[in-house]
């Protein structure tokens, strides 16, 4: 996905600089203009014979620029996560390559702990309540595709990760109390890895900016701008922008409540939160003994 945003831009800028326009283009390579829009617009794929020739019609000579950009169009046609196409939609798709090519990722959930942190446990739990008849295969394969997602957090070269979370998000009984305490200890052993960095938003903070829903914001190293990731309406698809103005707004936003979430009281909020989730089982437990004798 990077790679295609990256092609696009190069060929763009080439056009440009050749001072030609798509339709002038179009009449050289004897196409119609949809297909060069097309291109441009990431949509399609372009082979190499025709991006060699699109290349000649912009005048780009250097071996290494020309490489350069042969390069990234090879790229642009590699499918990560390709077994898993049938189980999620396309926003989700291109969501999991944009990140896997970010250098930083920030990431605001007010209701769930978000999929880069949950326990397959978690995972399962969340999945049948979302889609009940979801079950065997087709859960064990939704359950390995978030697993093989979180291989990103092993490797050595991966994006630094920031997450704010509202306080609704670890005391939500997602599996119950068993479930709940492994999350949330998993939780605490992620935030103490370097590079990651998990805050929490008290209740008693009342009203926040973040309560207008969650978001993902995504940056890169390539000169290709951030790319802001928004789903909070259930009846529409979620949106992708890169527009600065928008892009900007949404970090200022995460800044703000980074700022309002105190950091290093996180152990000792998920140290209560798993205490209290369990309180009502060891009572439970007790009186159960309590009436056997």
């Amino acid at each position: 996905m990077v790679q295609r945003r990256q092609l696009r831009t190069e060929l763009k800028k080439a056009r440009a600089k050749a001072g030609l326009t798509q339709l002038e283009v179009a009449a050289r390579m004897d196409w119609s203009p949809s297909k060069l829009i097309r291109i441009e617009a990431g949509q399609v794929g372009v082979s190499r014979n025709d991006l060699l020739a699109l290349l000649t019609a912009y005048g780009v000579t250097g071996q290494d620029k020309i490489d350069y950009i042969l390069e990234l169009a090879r790229g642009s046609r590699k499918m990560p996560y390709r077994e898993y196409r049938g189980l999620f939609d396309k926003p989700t798709m291109d969501l999991l390559e944009y990140e896997m090519a970010a250098s930083i990722v920030r990431s605001f959930e007010p209701l769930l702990i978000p999929g880069m942190l949950q326990t397959e446990e978690y995972m399962r739990a969340l999945a049948v309540s979302y889609a009940p008849d979801i079950a065997g295969n087709q859960l064990d394969r939704f359950v390995e595709a978030r697993q093989q997602r979180q291989e990103l957090l092993e490797r050595a070269e991966r994006p630094e990760f920031f997450y704010v979370l509202d306080e609704a998000a670890v005391r939500r009984w997602i599996g119950g109390p068993r479930v709940m305490t492994a999350q949330l200890q998993h939780l605490k052993d992620l935030a103490s890895r370097p590079g990651i960095s998990i805050q929490v938003l008290p209740f008693t903070l009342g009203a926040h900016p973040g309560l207008r829903g969650s978001f993902v914001l995504l940056e890169f190293d390539a000169e290709m701008d951030d790319i802001l990731y928004v789903e909070n309406n259930p009846l529409a698809e979620p949106v992708f922008s890169d527009d600065t103005d928008k892009t900007s707004r949404f970090l200022e936003t995460f800044w703000e409540l980074e700022r309002l979430a105190p950091r290093e009281d996180l152990p000792l909020l998920l140290d209560r939160v798993i205490q209290e989730m369990n309180e009502p089982a060891m009572s439970s437990s007790q009186d159960e003994a309590e009436s056997e004798t």
